[in-house]
């Protein structure tokens, strides 16, 4: 079984909606983000559930955005957690009430971070099942810097073996539980994303390369950006340009 867990927790304070609106459930095109981003995983035909991780208060808009848009892998949607971690975690508790004693993949994926398509899901899928792991990349286009507390430069990675971790992340549903719930006993709450959580305990992480313009929306820039993307997308479908 493969279950795409897609993280919606936050409330996008960077974004500075007028609307008050938590950055996912801001439209493009009569869609909210979130909707366009599901909708990659519905169309996808190995992925055979959806959670959802979405702030408490939007439960039910959520809920209803699952009805109107005829999302019909989303299987739960579940409150988020105090911290990223802990947000992901209730997902995973929620996949494994899905999948039961079935082995599954889970694809854990930003809510704002719908410009990834089918192609990125599957390879995330073959990966885990040939590896255990899967962190979407991109390459580094720019070299950075590892600078100390004093912003002295330490070290300038090589940018050939530079990659920029993205998402989805993917793992074994059981595995990547069993980190989490020795990470809370470790009093490990808030750790920035999954790669990072299965790497701190000496699991090993194979990459997939995603496409380029997989960013994540978090400021107005990205915003506009990915409209820009999404209509140059949609006019190559039509015009073949």
């Amino acid at each position: 079984m493969n279950i795409g867990l897609i993280f919606a927790g936050g409330v996008g304070s960077r974004m500075k909606s007028k609307k008050a609106k938590p950055k996912q459930f801001l439209e493009v095109h009569g869609k909210p983000i979130i909707v366009h981003t599901i909708e990659l995983f519905q169309n996808t035909p190995e992925v055979d559930a959806v959670v959802v991780v979405c702030v408490a208060d939007w439960i039910n808009y959520m809920e209803d955005l699952t009805y109107k848009f005829r999302l019909s892998k989303v299987k739960s949607i579940v409150p988020g957690g105090e911290t990223g971690q802990g947000s992901i975690y209730n997902g995973l508790i929620a996949a494994k009430e899905i999948s039961g004693d079935e082995k599954a993949v889970v694809i854990i994926h930003d809510g704002v971070r719908p410009l990834i398509n089918e192609k990125v899901i599957v390879d995330n899928i073959k990966s885990v099942e040939k590896n255990s792991s899967a962190v979407t990349i991109a390459p580094a286009k720019e070299t950075f810097l590892i600078v100390n507390d004093e912003k002295k430069v330490q070290s300038v990675p090589d940018r050939n073996h530079s990659l920029i971790a993205k998402a989805p992340q993917s793992f074994w549903l059981d595995e990547i539980l069993e980190v989490h719930e020795q990470a809370l006993s470790d009093g490990i709450v808030d750790s920035i994303d999954s790669s990072t959580l299965m790497f701190g305990y000496g699991k090993s992480l194979s990459v997939v390369e995603g496409p380029t313009e997989n960013i994540k929306i978090t400021t107005p820039d990205d915003f506009y950006m990915f409209k820009a993307l999404f209509d140059a997308r949609e006019n190559e479908q039509i015009y073949g340009i």
